[in-house]
């Protein structure tokens, strides 16, 4: 199939699918024309980069999944430690962002909102407190 149609079946973008091709992440044969063609095993792959990545994963972490679900000696215990790296991440994302909206919220909470120029909001992001 074209391009266009894996776009479809996979829900990527043709701009996507091509840079999946070239940093060889996916590989399409070329039909005798020198068009793209892609089987539904390529389609099945893109899919699968898909939901990788929307969980977080990275090129290079979908490339060693591809591998892995390519080899069918794989051990589950190798699946299992880069998602549990993964999962790390996202919990050391979440509390830096919990930080984060902890901090905004303390800001924002002493900032009378007024029309005083006195700010706690423009003074935290300056880095002066006590004004």
């Amino acid at each position: 199939m074209n391009i266009g149609n894996a776009a479809r079946k996979s829900g990527l973008p043709p701009k996507t699918i091509r840079y999946y091709e070239e940093i060889g992440l996916i590989t399409a044969d070329r039909a005798s024309n020198g068009y793209r063609d892609y089987s539904g095993e390529d389609v099945h792959r893109l899919r699968f980069v898909q939901r990788a990545r929307s969980l977080g994963f990275s090129v290079e972490e979908c490339r060693q999944l591809l591998s892995l679900y390519s080899d069918r000696d794989r051990a589950s215990a190798d699946v299992k430690a880069i998602a549990i790296d993964k999962l790390g991440e996202i919990d050391r994302k979440i509390a830096e962002l919990t930080g984060l909206r902890d901090m905004l919220g303390h800001l924002v909470s002493n900032c009378h909102g007024d029309a005083r120029p006195d700010c706690p909001i423009i003074d935290g992001l300056s880095g002066r407190t006590g004004h």
